[in-house]
């Protein structure tokens, strides 16, 4: 077989390949529909945008009542208020210096009664030596030294331990306090900070589902945004028409009104068939079973949602 044989079969084969220069489908404009709504139940106490508005990302959108919200905040600041100065108090000395004075007093009156028995123990002794005091007075001076000298060593006991701080494990455990007063803080401050709901990203606003005054359900859209990236063409193609169509393939859109050579990319080709839907209003389509695709628009301002357009594979 000749090279110009296989060159010419080898061009067919390309063609079959490639969707008819004049093939069309006939679709719509779809869009992704980003619904916003609180993430706390509320009643609305502010919209700050209508529909059709353009907003860009971290507007304003609408604000739900944050009473509660604002009280979580203020019980959570007296929360760790408290938690802070127990953990100051336990790494601090255990009692204050006020409290440590009134031993040291103590401590140096123990000291001069301290001074007294010793003095008076050793003049007994020395009168017990000479036969002119009894064993029972000695005793009993022996025994006023003994309890002078123990006021004074637990006098400076007692001062040592007024001078230390807490336990290593009390200390711990007044940190943790202290670290989950921080933590229920910031979430309360989150939730206060979510209740003036911002745009998520630069979109157009859709419809508004609640108005102010209006009790909005945690999970529930209180309002819809349209991204304009989110616009998409979606038409439906035969099997005959799958060919060539891959991700990313270029199309050509045309609708009424619009502006020519309007373009998109393919960004979806379903794996599995279906019939035609109703709303392309022709039998022999019908009958027929089809593939839904779907297109990224380049221009996506130019299109509406809804609107019917026909696709075009795009010109080589």
């Amino acid at each position: 077989m000749s090279a110009r044989v296989l060159m010419a079969l080898g061009l067919l084969a390309l063609a079959g390949c490639q969707p008819a220069a004049d093939a069309q489908w006939q679709g719509w404009i779809e869009a992704d529909m980003v619904f916003v709504g609180p993430e706390d139940s509320g009643r609305i106490v502010a919209m700050r945008v209508a529909e059709g508005q353009q907003v860009k990302a971290r507007d304003p959108l609408f604000a739900i009542d944050a009473t509660l919200q604002a009280a979580d905040v203020a019980a959570a600041e007296g929360a760790l208020a408290q938690a802070r100065a127990r953990l100051a108090r336990v790494e601090a000395a255990q009692q204050r210096p006020e409290e440590v004075a009134v031993i040291e007093a103590s401590q140096r009156q123990a000291h001069a009664a301290l001074d007294f028995s010793t003095a008076e123990l050793e003049r007994v002794r020395a009168l017990v030596g000479k036969g002119n005091a009894t064993r029972q007075q000695l005793d009993q001076a022996q025994s006023n030294y003994d309890r002078d000298r123990a006021a004074v060593e637990n006098a400076a006991r007692q001062i040592d331990v007024a001078r230390l701080s807490g336990r290593s494990e009390d200390i711990d455990v007044s940190r943790g306090a202290v670290q989950q007063a921080e933590a229920q803080l910031a979430n309360a401050r989150a939730r206060l900070a979510r209740a003036s709901v911002v745009a998520p990203a630069d979109a157009r606003v859709e419809e508004i589902y609640f108005r102010p005054g209006e009790i909005a359900p945690p999970g529930k859209p209180v309002l819809s945004l349209l991204p304009p990236g989110n616009l998409k063409a979606r038409f439906f193609v035969p099997e005959s028409g799958l060919p060539g169509l891959k991700i990313d393939a270029p199309v050509t859109i045309s609708c009424d009104g619009c502006p020519a050579n309007l373009t998109a990319r393919v960004s979806f080709i379903a794996r599995q068939s279906e019939f035609t839907p109703p709303v392309i209003y022709s039998l022999e389509e019908r009958r027929k079973l089809v593939f839904k695709i779907e297109a990224r628009l380049d221009h996506p301002e130019q299109f509406h949602v809804g609107q019917p357009v026909t696709v075009r594979p795009a010109a080589p």
